[in-house]
């Protein structure tokens, strides 16, 4: 209080008269008297026990101002996206991208060890196959149709890229332009990124809002029901924070002191301020760091549907003709067009197509994942390099890393690794080496290797492509895991072979009653199809694709078309 009268004093009185201020400055120098008159008047009311009068003083004096500050500052923060290497102020404005994603009630809280890769893969096909009602990342908090109970904590979860801090900035700058949820009078951001850096110190729940949000200084929060705030934290995967829900002590005064973890813990399960709002988002393999008890409602963000895909390439790319020839691209390789369903892949396949069709005279359009990722990668490197020429250290230090690491890669090539590559993936049942092998395979072709001439002899590779089909083919007759088969497929694409999708697919255009039985490599082709077909699995009936006896009806032949029965709405 002190310095606020010393404040007030020299600003009543002007204690600089030879100081020339402008009228916006003697504005500023009017709102600052008349807020330090609030808190001093608050100040003394609080010392003669009129708390509800100060309380009625803070809502209509300072908490418009308070409110407003952390509003613009959000504003500030929030509005702009960085995609990619940051380019110094120029963001891309969030309002201008933002395509409304696919949120639905997600699943309990559980450990889900399937690697990510495949987890899009299968939330791309549940999207087609179920008739769920999507949620606006504005509607969060809001219940279900058919809840009652009102919603205090949401746990959103989902895979890298797939937006869900995009939808955190939306839901945080919607409220700040006043454009929804304006039933909240403070929206407090806190990532895990940076609460992992005072992890080991001790402080306040006050503290920490007053430390990251300095603007909310002159109020004090507490844990009756003045104010409606929402704590929002993002990326629970990021987190170094033990989060000993069991076994940390209990805290009911947002004054009192305590480890950051403590804080969280206490805030999450309602000791500290019961009436907030809690958000919480996650890679699906953290989500278990919070007790299903402790959670109101879980959603899963499901990245793009089809319409949507356009409609951000319609956004992203400002010529509409542009953009109707790279959908048109990525509808025509299906491999691609599935993984469009995560947004960062979205941004990346229209940095690597905008570049290629306008910036350059001819070139392979990618066809594959490797060879959009190579595309992606020399373009950023590229740009980089022209940004800040040989200037900058650090790119010339990640370009000798990315040289060392494609040397390695390329030597390693060198010496009939792929088979092994093979038989790993295969014995890794929840898929965290399927990618890894995608990439590899495709790496070993001739028309990536040109991509990155830089960093191999051409021609130098003693591998032959052709025995490397041979073996995924004899793998897939062997009947591996469905789900494994399903990715050695993939990586047939990779190597440019469609031997036996072709097959299937003709088999496919003959009527059922002069199709021949197919064999159990065949069926597993035919899952392939099915799986990457743009057409609904409404009904999949075994009898289409042979009579009995055949290896359709038998176990094995089962047990191949087991990933289609997953997909489909009904099976006879």
């Amino acid at each position: 209080m002190t310095n606020e009268l010393k404040r007030l004093k020299k600003v009543l009185t002007h204690d600089d008269p030879e100081s020339p201020c402008s009228e916006e400055e003697d504005e500023e120098d009017q709102r600052d008297a008349r807020d330090g008159a609030l808190k001093i008047a608050v100040h003394i009311l609080r010392n003669m026990n009129q708390e509800i009068i100060a309380q009625q003083l803070e809502k209509y004096g300072l908490f418009p101002r308070c409110q407003q500050k952390l509003r613009n500052n959000l504003t500030e923060k929030f509005q702009g996206v960085f995609e990619g290497v940051p380019q110094s102020g120029n963001p891309t404005f969030l309002e201008k991208i933002y395509t409304e994603l696919y949120i639905t009630e997600g699943e309990s809280v559980e450990v889900n060890t399937e690697h990510e890769v495949r987890q899009i893969e299968m939330a791309s096909r549940r999207q087609i196959t179920k008739r769920e009602t999507p949620i606006k990342c504005t509607d969060i908090f809001k219940p279900l149709p058919g809840q009652d109970k009102p919603i205090r904590t949401v746990l959103t979860k989902g895979v890298a890229g797939i937006g869900k801090t995009v939808s955190v900035q939306k839901f945080i700058l919607d409220w700040a332009k006043e454009n929804a949820n304006q039933n909240i009078h403070f929206i407090f951001p806190l990532p895990f990124r940076e609460l992992n850096l005072i992890k080991d110190k001790k402080y306040t729940l006050l503290d920490i809002i007053h430390h990251f949000f300095s603007e909310t200084k002159d109020f004090a929060f507490s844990n009756q029901d003045r104010y409606n705030i929402a704590f929002i934290f993002d990326g629970l995967d990021e987190s170094r924070l033990p989060l000993d829900f069991q076994h940390n002590e209990c805290i009911y005064n947002v004054s009192e002191p305590a480890s950051v973890d403590v804080l969280l813990t206490n805030l999450i399960k309602g000791n500290l301020l019961p009436s907030a709002l809690v958000w919480i988002t996650s890679r699906p393999a953290a989500t278990n760091q919070i007790p299903p008890e402790c959670v109101d409602q879980v959603t899963e963000v499901r990245g793009f549907n089809d319409p949507q895909k356009e409609e951000y390439f319609m956004k992203k790319i400002t010529k509409m003709e542009l953009a109707s020839r790279i959908i048109t691209h990525l509808k025509s390789s299906r491999c691609l067009y599935i993984m469009c369903h995560i947004p960062v892949f979205c941004w990346m396949a229209a940095t690597v197509l905008e570049y290629i069709l306008t910036e350059t005279e001819s070139g392979e359009i990618p066809t594959s994942l490797t060879q959009m990722y190579t595309h992606f990668l020399i373009i950023q490197t590229k740009r980089r390099s022209q940004k800040y020429g040989n200037r900058d250290a650090e790119t010339l230090c990640n370009l000798k890393t990315i040289m060392s690491l494609g040397k390695l890669a390329f030597q390693q090539l060198e010496k009939d690794l792929h088979q092994t590559a093979v038989d790993l993936a295969l014995r890794n049942e929840n898929g965290h080496l399927d990618l890894f092998l995608r990439f590899l395979l495709g790496l070993s072709l001739e028309s990536n290797q040109k991509l990155l001439q830089d960093l191999v002899q051409r021609g130098s590779s003693s591998l032959n492509t052709e025995e490397t089909v041979k073996y995924i083919k004899l793998k897939i007759r062997e009947a591996p895991n469905p789900e494994r088969c399903i990715n050695l497929f993939h990586c047939l694409n990779e190597l440019n072979d469609h031997s036996l999708v072709e097959e299937v697919k003709g088999y496919l255009r003959k009527g059922k009653e002069t199709r021949e039985d197919l064999s159990l490599s065949q069926l597993s082709a035919l899952a392939f199809v099915l799986l990457m077909s743009d057409q609904e699995l409404e009904e999949f009936n075994l009898e289409d694709y042979g009579g009995r006896g055949s290896p359709a009806r038998s176990d094995a032949g089962l047990l191949r078309m087991l990933p289609v029965v997953k997909a489909s709405r009904r099976v006879k």
